[in-house]
Order: structure tokens, then C-alpha cells, then sequence
């Protein structure tokens, strides 16, 4: 039934407790799961930790380190799918704009299912623009999963 199953992260809990809920559903399904980050300045901010720090508020990170905070995300989910001892995973970290690079490689792939954290670290922002899960939900043509 989920045999490719995306999985959309931004380095918060609900996208790990997303990821952990896709190698649960890729293992009782034989599955692929395919772990998507798109980096953006902010959250590379959150997870080198200056988010809250002064340095983030005056300071854009470079694009060296929005790619290595980004492969930071993705080694996070890496490493909960070894502790759930799930092989089958790949990754993928495009450029632009999240809920888009995450449908158009669904499309790509022809995925199963995506699997979102229902709200992760931009919940100011999806107040005023539309959150990310939202956009995936409405526009994805396979079944969406939104995680708490």
C-alpha cells in the first residue's frame, strides 16, 4: 500500500516523530522512504541554535552553512531510522520552495504517501502565508499524513 513514502523535515520534533511514523509504515510495508529537507536561512538558524540569539536576528547564515545545517536535518532522521533499524532510505534536499519540492519529487518518485509534521519551526509565518503542510495536503495527488 506505501511502498515510497516521502517524508518532509525541517529539524522540529513533529517532523522527527513524522520520519519515525514513515520507517514504522516503510518496515510493515516493505517501503522506501525518502527523507526531503528544502534548506532556508531559518532553519539552519534553529539548528546550529541561534534562533533565539542575537547573532540570528542580524546575521544570514551563508549558503555553506544553510547546506550543512540541512544535512544536519537529514543526519538527524538518518540516525532515528538506524536506531528503528530501517535500511531502505534516501534522501533529498532541493532548493526553493518547501511544499513545492516536496510535491514536485512525490511526482517524481510517485509516492505512496507524504508525511509532514503538522506544524514545525515556522508557525509565525503560517499564520500569514499558508503552512507548508497545508499547501501538501491540498495539492498532493497521493494520501498525506500530518503529524503532531
Amino acid at each position: 500500500m506505501f511502498r515510497q513514502i516521502i517524508v518532509g523535515l525541517d529539524g522540529s520534533e513533529k517532523a522527527k516523530n513524522a520520519a519515525r511514523i514513515a520507517f514504522d509504515l516503510g518496515k510493515h510495508y516493505s517501503g522506501t522512504v525518502t527523507l526531503v529537507h528544502v534548506p532556508h536561512a531559518e532553519t539552519a538558524a534553529f539548528v546550529v541554535g541561534a534562533v533565539s540569539g542575537y547573532h540570528a536576528a542580524i546575521t544570514k547564515p551563508s549558503f555553506d552553512e544553510i547546506e550543512r545545517a540541512g544535512q544536519r536535518v537529514l543526519d538527524d532522521a538518518l540516525i532515528i531510522a538506524a536506531g528503528m533499524f530501517f535500511e531502505d532510505v534516501k534522501t533529498h534536499m532541493p532548493h526553493g520552495d518547501a511544499a513545492t519540492e516536496l510535491l514536485l519529487h512525490a511526482d517524481e518518485i510517485g509516492a505512496d504517501l507524504i508525511i509532514t509534521g503538522r506544524r514545525g519551526l515556522s508557525a509565525v509565518s503560517s499564520l500569514v502565508l499558508g503552512s507548508t503542510t497545508q499547501r501538501i495536503n491540498h495539492m498532493a495527488k497521493c494520501a498525506c499524513l500530518s503529524v503532531v
